[in-house]
């Protein structure tokens, strides 16, 4: 296979710039977003979890159509952010990196809150009972048990946006060296003549890539519940 060409390393290199940016715009919102929907019963509680698994069943293409009304430049979000902060989401990397996340968003929720339901609450329970408020046990117990999970999505997150085609083409469009990530890259090859090579290359990189990223994630959630099991057989 011949190396890659100076536009498909600018496409690896833009997909990773913008699923690591996706990662970790992400991460934040998806732990509490994960630790509210294992931990609180509220009402709206399902709408909320509807919400979050939305992308998952959705044609890609809507999300990014949607973006599109509320953050292009004739949208309402969009003029706003604009005006007043000077910042553009459509047709550039940081409106693939929106468009990304909105679709990763329920991979990365979904192996945290699983993390948070395992733990025992009894640990939570007694280190409330030693004075530590809410803050104090969520950031020394909850989260660090939580780790390989949160880990598990930040993973899943990062792979799903590397692969990100259509909300990105419905919001960004395939604009080289900006928004054309290996996808889109792969997609142009595929509709230009003599393109096949570079589409084989591409695809071989993106499957490689997909399967190393799943069996960490596989190894670490196996991992986790592994440490569970044996924590709980060692319990009276």
């Amino acid at each position: 296979m011949q190396p890659l060409s100076a536009d498909e390393l600018t496409a690896l290199w833009l997909s990773a710039k913008i699923a690591l940016s996706c990662m970790l715009v992400s991460l934040p919102t998806g732990i509490a977003v994960a630790w509210l929907l294992a931990r609180v019963r509220f009402r709206g509680s399902l709408l909320l979890e509807v919400l979050v698994q939305l992308p998952m069943v959705l044609p890609p293409v809507v999300p990014g159509y949607l973006l599109l009304l509320l953050f292009g430049k004739q949208g309402p979000l969009g003029r706003l952010l604009a005006k007043g902060f000077g910042i553009e989401f459509a047709f550039n990397w940081k409106g693939a990196v929106l468009a990304s996340a909105t679709m990763a968003f329920p991979l990365m929720v979904q192996p945290v809150r699983l993390a948070f339901e395992l733990i025992d609450q009894r640990l939570e329970q007694a280190a409330a009972t030693l004075g530590a408020n809410p803050w104090r046990v969520f950031v020394t117990v909850s989260l660090p048990l939580a780790v390989p999970g949160i880990v598990a999505g930040a993973i899943l997150c990062f792979s799903r946006a590397l692969g990100e085609f259509g909300a990105t083409m419905a919001f960004v469009g395939n604009i080289p060296g900006e928004t054309r990530t290996v996808p889109l890259a792969i997609y142009s090859y595929l509709h230009q003549p003599g393109g096949e090579a570079g589409a084989a290359r591409l695809a071989t990189l993106s499957i490689a890539l997909a399967v190393a990223a799943l069996l960490v994630s596989q190894w670490l959630t196996r991992r986790s519940a592994h440490r569970l099991g044996a924590r709980h057989r060692a319990e009276p």
